[in-house]
C-alpha cells in the first residue's frame, strides 16, 4: 500500500470529495424531542509516521463530515523516548502528532490516542515489543509456539496477552500511557483490551486459580488508577469483554464466552465504553436482523457508552437507531472504525462514516 503525505492537489480533493459524499446528502428525519448534542468519532490506526501524516490531510474531510473525536491507535508505532526498545519500525514522530493536533483543533475535534492494553500483544505469527523485549511479561510465555494452538476456551490462538499481574508490568505500561497523554497534550487515553482470549491461564503463578473476571477487573482497575485517579484524565475502552456473549446473542468475539463478562460490576463506572457491533445479524439471536441490547446494559449500569460500528452500513443505521432509543444521556453519540491505515482521500468517502454523519448530523439538530 502506498503511505504518502498528499499533495495540496490531492488534500483539495479529498476535501471536495468529503463535502460532496457527506454535506449534501438530506438529513434523516428524527423527533425534535431526541435531538441533543451527540459525539460523531472516527477511529484510525496509524503503523508508520507516513500514516500520521495521511491523517493530517484527511482532517478537513472528517470535519465536513462533523466528527469532533479522532481516536489515534498508536500501540507500539510511537517514538517513544521512554522505552525507545519498545518501538515499532518507522514509528510516529512527536512533530507529527503536533501537526496532526494543530490540525485538528484548528477544526474543533478532539484527540485521544490509544494504546492496545492487556490482549493483543501479537499479530498472526508476530509477537510486539512489550513481550519481544520482557518475555516474562507474557501470560504464556512456554506455550503457543509460533502464535498457533488452541486456546483453553476451544478457539484457534488469537493474540498473546500480557500479565496483568506481573509486578514489573505497570511500571512500563504506565511509561507508555504518560508518553501518549503527554505528546497528544490528551484529557483522555483510550486503553483497547477487546478479544482478549488469554486471561488468567492457570499454569500462570500469579493468575491460575483466579477467574478471569478478577483479572480482567484487575488490568482495568489498575488501568484506571493510573490513568483517572492519578493522571486526572478521562479512560475509553473497548466494552466486549464486559458483555455476556450468550445472554446478548453476540457470541465470543462482540462479547465474552469465558466469563469476564462478570468484572462489568467491579470497576468504576466513570469509564467510556466503546461497543463496538458490526454485523447485520448474529446466530444466536432469534431476531430476524440484529438486536443491540448493549447500549441499554452498560447504561443501566451506569456507564457512558459510545456505541461503534465498522463496515456494514445496515449495521450501522440499525445500531444508531437503537442506541440513540435509549432513554437518558448515557449514550454519547456514535464512533465509526477503520482497522487498517487509509491512503489519502479515502476517510470521507467511507460508507460507515457518511451514514453515521447522516444519522448523528440529524439528532443533533
Amino acid at each position: 500500500m502506498s503511505k504518502r503525505f498528499p499533495s495540496f492537489v490531492a488534500f483539495g480533493l479529498a476535501a471536495v470529495l468529503a463535502l460532496t459524499a457527506c454535506a449534501t446528502k438530506p438529513a434523516a428525519t428524527v423527533p425534535a424531542a431526541a435531538k441533543r448534542p451527540l459525539v460523531l468519532g472516527m477511529h484510525a490506526i496509524t503503523e508508520t509516521d507516513a500514516d500520521a501524516r495521511t491523517l493530517i490531510g484527511e482532517v478537513p474531510a472528517l470535519a465536513r463530515c462533523g466528527v469532533d473525536l479522532l481516536i489515534v491507535e498508536v500501540d507500539y508505532w510511537y517514538d517513544y523516548a521512554s522505552h525507545p526498545e519498545l518501538r515499532m519500525e518507522n514509528p510516529v514522530k512527536k512533530e507529527t502528532v503536533k501537526a496532526l493536533l494543530a490540525a485538528c483543533r484548528a477544526r474543533g475535534i478532539r484527540v485521544v490516542p490509544q494504546f492496545q492494553s492487556l490482549g493483543h500483544q501479537s499479530w498472526a505469527e508476530k509477537t510486539f515489543p512489550l513481550l519481544v523485549e520482557y518475555p516474562h511479561l507474557d501470560e504464556t510465555p512456554d506455550k503457543y509456539p509460533g502464535n498457533k494452538g488452541k486456546d483453553p476456551w476451544g478457539t484457534d490462538f488469537y493474540c498473546r496477552s500480557w500479565c496483568p499481574l506481573h509486578p514489573d508490568l505497570l511500571p512500563i505500561v504506565n511509561d507508555l500511557y504518560d508518553e501518549l497523554l503527554d505528546v497528544f497534550e490528551a484529557d483522555a487515553l483510550h486503553v483497547g483490551m477487546d478479544e482478549v482470549f488469554i486471561i488468567a491461564d492457570a499454569d500462570c503463578p500469579r493468575c491460575g486459580g483466579k477467574t478471569t473476571a478478577e483479572v480482567f477487573a484487575r488490568a482495568v482497575n489498575d488501568a484506571y488508577d493510573h490513568i483517572v485517579r492519578e493522571r486526572g484524565k478521562e479512560m475509553m475502552m473497548w466494552a466486549d469483554r464486559l458483555l455476556d456473549g450468550q445472554a446478548t446473542g453476540y457470541g465470543l468475539w462482540e462479547a465474552s464466552m469465558n466469563g469476564t463478562d462478570k468484572a462489568i460490576d467491579m470497576i468504576p463506572k466513570d469509564i467510556v465504553m466503546c461497543d463496538w457491533h458490526y454485523e447485520p445479524k448474529y446466530p444466536r439471536q432469534t431476531a430476524p436482523k440484529s438486536v443491540f441490547p448493549s447500549p441499554r446494559i452498560f447504561a443501566d449500569k451506569g456507564f457512558r457508552v459510545l456505541p461503534t460500528s465498522y463496515r456494514n452500513v445496515e449495521a450501522v443505521n440499525r445500531f444508531i437507531d437503537q442506541s440513540l432509543a435509549v432513554p437518558g444521556d448515557k449514550v454519547l453519540g456514535h464512533l465509526c472504525t477503520v482497522w487498517h491505515p487509509l491512503k489519502a482521500g479515502h476517510y470521507g468517502k467511507l460508507k460507515q462514516l457518511k451514514a453515521a454523519s447522516k444519522k448523528i448530523k440529524a439528532a443533533r439538530g
